[in-house]
């Protein structure tokens, strides 16, 4: 399994997309997550810490790490950006990326996130990076929020997508197809990425969520137990 090529694939669907279109057609979802730069407050050498969960009743919870490090060219220029992405038998392994400006964590965690779409339903890579463009690109309800990082108020927005809702091929998946993934980010922290979410409920009212994922940056309160994000 060559994580490295998976990445290639997921920015080239992401690039596939964005290239045909003129600029004015990018949805602001499009461009507050893969277009504007969220490094521009991160002067190299930096690094970013971020605290993994994942949670609910169907698979073993456990808790890991990510780092964002961005560092200059050997040339001097600016910059190389790489992240370890989870640890151990768990590690995302991807190649550096050379003169970024979004924030590369939020490849990492679709990256991962398609992989396990996979592994739970035997569906296909490609057919999880297009719904999750899609969405995106035509799906994506945005709000604006307040944040607490290091004990400050921050402004901050919401990204909120749910790409399997209206596919039309769910019946092989019923089960996973009410996932919703928040991205919240503010360029009042470092990196930009505040935190990214997704969840699967469960079957009955009020019942554990199937799987829950978290992914926030050091400093940022942890989400309370079970607590279903916020709806835009």
């Amino acid at each position: 399994m060559r994580r490295s090529s998976r990445l290639a694939g997921l920015l080239g669907s992401l690039l596939l997309c964005l290239s045909g279109q003129a600029a004015e057609d990018y949805s602001d979802a499009e461009r507050a997550l893969f277009m504007d730069n969220q490094l521009a407050n991160l002067q190299p050498p930096a690094t970013v810490r971020y605290v993994y969960r994942k949670s609910g009743s169907l698979e073993t919870p456990f808790e890991d790490s990510a780092t964002l490090t961005l560092a200059k060219k050997p040339d001097g220029s600016c910059c190389a950006a790489n992240a370890e992405f989870l640890t151990g038998a768990r590690r995302v392994t991807l190649p550096e990326l050379e003169s970024p400006q979004g924030n590369p964590v939020i490849l990492y965690f679709l990256e991962r996130d398609i992989h396990e779409m996979q592994r739970l339903t035997k569906g296909q890579h490609n057919y999880f990076r297009k719904r999750i463009r899609m969405a995106v690109f035509e799906g994506a309800k945005i709000r604006d929020v307040t944040l607490s990082y290091r004990g400050a108020s921050v402004p901050g927005k919401e990204i909120t997508i749910s790409p399997y809702l209206d596919d039309p091929l769910r019946a092989r998946y019923e089960k996973l197809a009410n996932k919703q993934y928040v991205f919240t980010l503010s360029s009042a922290v470092p990196g930009g990425v505040y935190a990214m979410h997704s969840r699967i409920t469960g079957d009955a009212a009020g019942a554990e969520p199937l799987i829950e994922e978290d992914l926030r940056i050091d400093g940022a309160p942890a989400p309370a137990p079970g607590s279903a994000p916020r709806k835009p």
